[in-house]
């Protein structure tokens, strides 16, 4: 099956948005991991229990290793579209 040089072009606008909301996803991770941290030491400080707090962060850390694993392949698809398609000027929404 054929793909046509729209189709690629579409491809490509639709992978630069998806790359837009991984990089805003991840950038607002960070921002949680860092309240959560703020939070945990909160709790140390006052002396509570911080086992399910440090596993928190823990989870949210590897699942931003997720992200940014997958921002990396929505990085080589552009790539990729690119070679067919050519660079289009990118958009943030």
């Amino acid at each position: 099956m054929a793909v046509f040089p729209a189709d690629r072009a579409l491809q490509l606008l639709l992978e630069q948005q998806l790359l837009v909301k991984a990089e805003t996803d991840i950038e607002e991770g960070w921002v949680r991991i860092r309240k959560q941290e703020e939070l945990l030491d909160y709790l140390h400080a006052g002396g509570h229990d911080t086992r399910q707090a440090e596993r928190l962060i823990e989870v949210l850390k590897e699942t931003l290793v997720e992200w940014e694993r997958h921002r990396g392949l929505i990085q080589q698809r552009i790539n990729f579209l690119e070679q067919d398609v050519g660079p289009t000027p990118r958009t943030r929404n």
